[in-house]
Formats: C-alpha cells, sequence, structure tokens
C-alpha cells in the first residue's frame, strides 16, 4: 500500500487538496445560503446582483427587459419585451462552477500569489461570463422558445463549461507547479 502511495504521490496529493478546497468552500457557502433559506421566498445576494445585471446588460443592448422578484418562490422573473421568459434561481448564478474552477486550480498550485490572481481573475471571468450567457439565453427563448431544452440544457453550459476547461488547461501548461517541475 505504502509504494502505490508513493509510486502516485502526486496524484493523492492532488486528490487531496481538490477535495478539501471544494468541500470547504462548499460548506461556507451552504453557511451563506442558509442565511437566505430561513425564508422560503428570499433569494440571495449574488442571484440578486446576477439577475440585476442581466438586466442591465440586455438594457443596455437595446432590449426591453425587467427583473421582477418570483411571488412563491426564490427567484427573479426575466420579463424580456413584456414576456414572462425565464426566472433566475441560486444556481444561475455560476458559484458552484466557480467553486470547482477554484478547487481544481488550488490542488494544482504551490505558489500562493499566482494562484490567488489566476482563482480571482479566472472567477471574475467565468461570472462575467455567465451574465452574459443568461442575456443571450433570455434573447434566446424569447427567438426561439422550442430550442429551450437545447439552450439552456445543452449549448449554454457546453459554453461556459469549455472556458472552465480551457482556464483549467491554461493553468496546468502554463502556471501549476508540475510545469516548474518537468521544465
Amino acid at each position: 500500500m505504502k509504494n502505490i502511495f508513493q509510486q502516485h504521490k502526486v496524484f493523492f496529493i492532488f486528490l487531496a487538496k481538490f477535495i478539501l478546497c471544494y468541500f470547504v468552500v462548499t460548506i461556507v457557502y451552504s453557511f451563506y445560503l442558509n442565511h437566505y433559506h430561513t425564508n422560503k421566498n428570499e433569494v440571495d445576494g449574488i442571484s440578486y446582483f446576477v439577475a440585476e445585471q442581466t438586466k442591465n446588460t440586455l438594457v443596455f443592448f437595446g432590449a426591453d427587459c425587467e427583473i421582477i422578484k418570483h411571488e412563491f418562490e426564490p427567484s427573479y422573473k426575466v420579463i424580456y419585451n413584456s414576456v414572462y421568459i425565464a426566472r433566475i434561481v441560486e444556481g444561475c448564478n455560476a458559484i458552484s462552477v466557480i467553486i470547482l474552477f477554484a478547487s481544481f486550480i488550488f490542488a494544482f498550485s504551490n505558489r500562493f500569489i499566482i494562484t490567488f490572481l489566476y482563482i480571482f481573475l479566472g472567477s471574475i471571468l467565468i461570472f462575467i461570463l455567465n451574465i452574459f450567457r443568461i442575456a443571450l439565453l433570455t434573447k434566446g427563448l424569447y427567438k426561439y422558445p422550442e430550442y429551450g431544452p437545447f439552450l439552456h440544457d445543452i449549448l449554454f453550459p457546453l459554453v461556459i463549461y469549455g472556458v472552465v476547461f480551457l482556464l483549467w488547461i491554461l493553468w496546468v501548461i502554463r502556471f501549476s507547479f508540475n510545469k516548474k517541475q518537468n521544465g
């Protein structure tokens, strides 16, 4: 057993760091969300911010859009050209994607400043991309409602997870500790 650990030490360290980071940050985020879930209809501040920025993005590009608090559930209604198109819930705020992204970067790191900056800048990129994703999804659902499941469940997740994957690849190739050890 000891020989297996010695042979694959780098993998086991990566796995331990990934799991530790993922669970610690997920637990912290859960505590944050629990503050809002005491009232069944309250929406967390991050999701509210995402809803507002989505509206601002659509309005900036000339759309008629408003965000209205849903009466019966913790979400915001997206009203686009006077039509209720979609709702923004906690799962739309990209925090779970950012936690996954950050955990992977942390697991492949050994230099604090570079790691912190990459996670910070990558998270901002993912967050902004997510706002544009929701704005484009809103417009797509308005123009092509028949493609709603494809747009929501396949195309836009593919885009956001594709960007996360590219950020991971860039990290491993350019900035992670393995580059320094191997190169």
